[in-house]
């Protein structure tokens, strides 16, 4: 997620039509605690790969990155660093000279002893308005969105957090694979085709994101002939916003991944599973939000930027 994407929500606004989707929910209780965030990513990397390598050695980098959801090219950068820092010793496997082993060192230990109890302060505050009981239901509900193989490995409200938001986005960027959309463009293209033409200043409105926010999408959907700009009838000096023919035909294909999307997240969450986590992640965001943003037709249902 890039810094626009962290900042992209309009904080005191959440649209009351996507509140249902827990994909949208978790991504904006992301976007929430980057917002709060101490440290950036790499921080929040180099704090995983601590904590996985704790109990034990670890064979094969590339493993490792898999199980914490973690780019191989960016991973070996964290690695780099922790090196660097004398946290982490890399070795060659002896049984496979392409592979390196991975060892925290005592300097390793220390550092992620006194980063577990930053991390444990840290998600005190984030999850102040919930229970201890609804903290560790929260986290059960997350940890099932994850692999089971990185269950084990991912600590932490936060750490869950982003965890499963970066692998519930990309699962359903994957629906999508070799069409060039993505399951965030849902949320403008229904806007659109329900309530369009519209001015760009009214879509961001409407999904409760910021202006620069609403301007990159615009702009992605325009270069991929999804949405056009015209002049808005009432204000000839800006541009009204419509959905294509052709961004009406994406929109059902889009749809149809929203919908496997969900179904996944609740077949992964178990019997009432969605429910739970639905509204403790919107009992997360109840500080910051103060009503309904975009009510109305459900038919416009999923994040903008999902």
């Amino acid at each position: 997620m890039t810094r626009t994407e962290e900042t992209a929500e309009v904080p005191g606004a959440l649209p009351e039509s996507l509140t249902d989707f827990i994909s949208y929910l978790l991504r904006r209780v992301y976007a929430q605690f980057s917002s709060t965030g101490d440290g950036g990513d790499s921080d929040s990397r180099d704090f995983l790969v601590l904590d996985a390598l704790t109990g034990r050695d670890w064979e094969s980098q590339l493993d490792l990155a898999e199980r914490l959801g973690i780019n191989r090219t960016i991973m070996v950068s964290v690695i780099d660093r922790l090196e660097a820092r004398g946290e982490v010793r890399r070795t060659r496997n002896p049984d496979n000279r392409r592979q390196y082993v991975l060892s925290l060192t005592d300097r390793g230990r220390e550092a992620v002893e006194a980063s577990r109890r930053t991390v444990a302060a840290r998600d005190a505050r984030l999850t102040a308005v919930l229970t201890d009981e609804e903290t560790a239901r929260l986290d059960e509900l997350l940890a099932r969105l994850l692999p089971e193989s990185a269950q084990p490995l991912v600590q932490g409200t936060e750490y869950l957090v982003a965890q499963a938001h970066h692998r519930l986005r990309k699962h359903g960027d994957d629906k999508l694979a070799g069409t060039g959309l993505r399951v965030r463009h849902y949320g403008p293209l229904s806007a659109l085709d329900i309530f369009g033409p519209i001015s760009q200043q009214r879509l961001a409105e409407l999904l409760a994101i910021t202006g620069p926010a609403a301007s990159q999408l615009v702009d992605e959907l325009v270069k991929l002939g999804l949405v056009q700009r015209g002049r808005d009838p009432h204000d000839r000096r800006r541009y009204a916003l419509e959905v294509t023919a052709t961004g009406r035909e994406k929109l059902a294909l889009i749809a149809d991944a929203v919908a496997e999307l969900a179904t996944d997240i609740s077949d992964r969450l178990g019997p009432d599973g969605d429910e739970e986590l639905r509204a403790l992640l919107v009992k997360l965001l109840a500080p910051t939000h103060s009503g309904p943003a975009f009510a109305g037709n459900t038919k416009s249902s999923v994040s903008a930027r999902g």
